[in-house]
């Protein structure tokens, strides 16, 4: 308990006491009791008010899963999963953006005072998501489609390999994928067309992520139609095709890619390995673009919920690097080193002796028996455990060089379970040093804990599958603290430093997302930050640091979100004092979904007030 601070002592004892969030408002009326909302309104107005917020928020997601239909996919809604996104195209993206502003338009006119608490809860929440893209909407991120982190055409490959969230168990599915194959080309089309218009205007991907984005597209457009990512479903047919339906599914697919898809492709990498790459820039941060500071910050808006600065987060990153790195102090005696604490985490990186594995399928074991552990211990700490099941599994080839680890929510019909994604370039070089936190954050009880408990809820579908980033990242980095109160890194100083090291890469993260996007830093200066503080080799902190330069304001939310969860967990046990059931303020966390901060803020002390009155 000791260990969580509060994010406002944080703030002000930097003199950083971030501005109150767009939702203040809004909060503090969520928070008011149910008792006075409902004199205020007769059940026939409430009941009527609550009727019209139910179908605007279905018709929302009905019309966003429409533009958006690989997100929809993701969900396990497969209502879409013969279309590709086209919201890259002018038009698309203006008729979206009136959808947008139909739905603002359309919630403004129900009586929020009328709805219950929980109604009020769905309104607060697609009213800030809406205003969220419309401010987003302002910007020209159309211009810049892809990236050597998120680029739609990796991700067909990925679905291909039928691991992912395509289905691909039966004729009419494969056909289906197929038809989303064909819409590719002009996708790619639109894109060029985008990029072109960025190359004229200045908003243009720096160099170093078109290097890195480059092999990626020289592998899909290279080869013979049998070795190609997108060919994989006519080698991996599932047991129950009869051999006329092998047959024309081949012949299919090859047609299509012969004929449409690969033409395309080497089309568009031509056009990315020539052109663009010779126009692109040779700044690093988002500030350099036209516009780009007001961008940057409405990023940071974004990613947050919050109204912090990118001055402040600086200010709190170097601040929270200070504070993890004093730990060291203690910590690296324990595992036999002496030197400088500073410099523990690259002399860790040399210690053969955590490098174990041979192959993948021992790293996937190793993180199975980490489970174990972790799954006896969850009953203690969680009233409420997810329904889905977890698997975990290796990130498919094609994207290891620049995917981080992640997690793919399950699918909602049951289809599909959730999905912690390993990176595993090298087993041999794999390191058991941050598994156990990496397991607690990807996996149980972090982002499955969080997304699969989301789609058991009873609440709209655009909260089951939508939400910020600062709640979900921040949820997760707090998941690792865990480890420490399920007794997981007390008699293992490795994984306790693995645990430290993580949370410094947070940390770090505040400190050179704003430094590139915000401060005028460089990639060279970024990588070198990150080698001295992280302890990191050259190409993991150039990978790294070539994700944020791709995500502006997307590795903010972690701590942002984290340090929130842990001021309110120390507010409800200093307020509650022996009262405080630590399984109680996890499922007040995950109980509602996602939310944006000041709305979980105005939730949690709801609570508090509600459980001193009990």
């Amino acid at each position: 308990m000791s260990r969580l601070r509060s994010l406002s002592s944080i703030l002000l004892s930097a003199g950083l006491l971030s501005s109150v969030s767009l939702l203040a408002n809004a909060a503090t009326e969520q928070a008011m009791p149910a008792s006075k909302v409902s004199a205020k309104v007769s059940a026939e107005v409430s009941a009527k008010a609550s009727r019209q917020l139910n179908a605007l928020a279905e018709q929302y997601y009905d019309k966003q899963a429409a533009f958006e239909p690989i997100g929809a996919s993701y969900n396990g809604d497969t209502r879409f999963d013969d279309k590709l996104p086209m919201t890259i195209a002018p038009a698309v993206k203006a008729k979206q953006v009136v959808m947008w502003q139909d739905i603002a338009t359309r919630l403004a006119s129900i009586n929020r005072h009328a709805l219950t608490v929980a109604d009020a809860v769905t309104y607060d929440c697609l009213d800030f998501e809406i205003h969220a893209n419309l401010d987003m909407s302002k910007f020209d991120n159309q211009l810049l489609p892809l990236n050597q982190m998120d680029s739609l055409p990796v991700t067909l490959a990925q679905f291909a390999s039928g691991q992912s969230a395509q289905p691909l168990k039966t004729v009419k599915q494969y056909r289906i994928f197929l038809r989303r194959l064909q819409q590719l080309p002009l996708w790619l089309t639109q894109a060029s067309s985008n990029m072109r218009e960025g190359m004229q205007r200045g908003v243009v991907l720096p160099k170093a992520l078109v290097v890195s984005a480059l092999p990626q597209f020289a592998q899909l457009a290279s080869g013979k139609v049998d070795d190609h990512a997108y060919y994989a479903p006519i080698k991996n047919f599932p047991a129950g095709f009869s051999a006329t339906e092998k047959q024309a599914l081949s012949k299919e697919y090859r047609l299509a890619l012969n004929n449409q898809i690969l033409p395309a492709l080497r089309q568009f990498n031509q056009f990315l390995s020539t052109d663009y790459l010779a126009g692109s820039r040779s700044s690093s941060g988002w500030s350099a673009l036209p516009n780009g500071d007001i961008w940057y910050r409405a990023w940071v808006k974004d990613q947050t919920t919050t109204d912090m600065t990118p001055e402040q987060i600086h200010a709190l990153g170097q601040k929270e690097v200070a504070r993890i790195q004093s730990e060291f102090v203690a910590l690296g005696p324990k595992l036999g080193y002496q030197g400088d604490p500073v410099g523990l985490p690259a002399w860790i990186d040399t210690q053969r002796q955590y490098r174990p594995y041979k192959t993948e399928a021992e790293v996937l074991e190793g993180y199975r028996q980490i489970e174990s552990k972790v799954k006896a211990k969850l009953p203690a700490l969680f009233d409420k455990m997810p329904k889905a099941p977890l698997d975990i599994r290796a990130e498919p080839e094609i994207s290891r060089q620049t995917a981080s680890d992640h997690y793919t929510q399950p699918a909602f019909d049951g289809s599909r379970p959730g999905v912690f994604w390993a990176v595993i370039n090298d087993p041999a070089d794999y390191s058991t040093t941050g598994m156990t936190t990496l397991y607690l954050h990807e996996g149980q009880p972090g982002h499955h804990f969080h997304l699969a408990r989301s789609q058991e809820l009873d609440i709209p579908k655009f909260r089951k599958f939508g939400g910020n980033n600062a709640y979900t990242e921040g949820w997760a980095l707090y998941a690792e603290t865990l480890g420490r109160e399920m007794g997981l890194f007390e008699n293992d100083p490795n994984a306790y430093l693995g645990h430290l090291t993580d949370e410094l890469l947070r940390a770090t993260r505040l400190v050179v997302d704003t430094g590139l996007h915000s401060k005028g830093w460089t990639r060279e200066q970024a990588i070198a930050y990150q080698q001295a503080t992280l302890g990191y080799s050259e190409a993991a902190s150039r990978q790294a640091t070539e994700r944020y330069m791709a995500w502006p304001g997307q590795a903010l939310g972690y701590k942002i979100g984290s340090l929130k969860i842990m001021e309110l967990r120390q507010r409800a046990s200093t307020a509650l004092g022996p009262r405080f059931d630590l399984r109680q303020f996890h499922d007040v966390i995950l109980s509602d979904g996602t939310l944006p901060l000041a709305l979980l803020e105005a939730k949690v002390d709801k609570w508090i007030a509600s459980q001193k009155t009990n």
